[in-house]
């Protein structure tokens, strides 16, 4: 079962979904869910939070203040600190609905939201077991590769500018998430594949997508960094999900931030012949991560002797 949802945050009411699973009787462990850089709802994440379902474990899941059904009057400008407060008032939100376990709630994030879910784990006690998948580790170094030295050079330029234009005027400057003519445009993720795999979503699933984010977005990314946090991970069972082949969040970052995780209670899953766009498009590897998610939670958040569905 799907219904509409909303709640707010920090004075915009956040829009999204809750699922319950068909069978068994609530309150239910859930897992609060929201994607990366500028998705919105309906990407990917269905596929996840059905399957968490049909095994007996409610979800919610969100549009981000200013993205998608939510509310918010900057639109598609892209705040980490906001998206992490976001996902507190969504636990927040979970814990007043009665099909949810207040005391069986885990986090789920892919991407950027990979690392959100990580930060979370650090600093929310409410949170009983987490799963990042592909994170963004640290955006300044994913900006510096993605681009090269000249295209970088090229994109700082422009959010020196970006920032003195909305100094003088008040408004943003825009930049692309994707862009297939990568030596002329500036975007903020500079992979001419992606913007296939996206326009597509954008064309059937998720006709609510944008492609542009403010070029302060990308500001902001470049002061993002998970690693100070991971240490405080000490008794929350982590799982973490890399793609054998991603060049884009990279996976040697993202393996190095697991290792840093103290916590014995953690696992490692490589999905091979993969890369990080390959999980959003290719049906049978968003299903061996959908899997390895939902036998994580099953396993953590799950009553023992309750029986799953699925």
């Amino acid at each position: 079962m799907r219904r509409d949802i909303a709640f707010q945050s920090n004075g915009d009411t956040v829009r999204g979904w809750l699922y319950t699973p068909d069978d068994g009787e609530g309150p239910f462990p859930t897992v609060v869910m929201a994607g990366g850089w500028c998705y919105v709802k309906e990407i990917v994440q269905p596929h996840y939070a059905q399957m968490f379902a049909d095994h007996g474990i409610a979800a919610v899941l969100f549009d981000y203040r200013n993205f998608g059904d939510s509310d918010g009057s900057r639109r598609q400008h892209i705040d980490p600190h906001m998206q992490l407060e976001d996902y507190r008032n969504a636990i927040s939100y979970a814990e007043t609905v009665d099909e949810v376990d207040n005391d069986r709630i885990g986090v789920w994030g892919l991407s950027y939201s990979g690392g959100h879910s990580l930060i979370l784990a650090a600093t929310d006690s409410r949170i009983k077991c987490a799963v990042s998948q592909i994170p963004v580790v640290e955006g300044y170094l994913n900006m510096r590769l993605a681009n090269g030295t000249v295209n970088f050079r090229r994109l700082e330029k422009a959010i020196l500018e970006a920032r003195r234009h909305r100094f003088a005027t008040g408004e943003d400057i825009m930049v692309p998430h994707f862009t297939l003519d990568t030596g002329n445009e500036i975007s903020a993720w500079p992979f001419p594949e992606g913007y296939e795999v996206f326009h597509t979503f954008q064309q059937t699933v998720a006709p609510h997508y944008d492609f542009d984010a403010t070029l302060e977005s990308v500001d902001l990314l470049m002061s993002y960094d998970i690693r100070p946090f991971l240490h405080r991970i000490v008794d929350t069972p982590t799982l973490m999900i890399v793609a054998e082949n991603d060049d884009i969040t990279l996976w040697d970052e993202a393996i190095a931030a697991y290792n840093a995780i103290p916590t014995k209670k953690k696992d490692l899953v490589v999905i091979d012949k993969s890369d990080h766009l390959a999980l959003y498009s290719n049906q049978s590897l968003l299903i061996r991560c959908a899997t390895a998610a939902t036998q994580w939670f099953v396993e953590r958040l799950v009553p023992i002797g309750r029986p799953t569905a699925g």
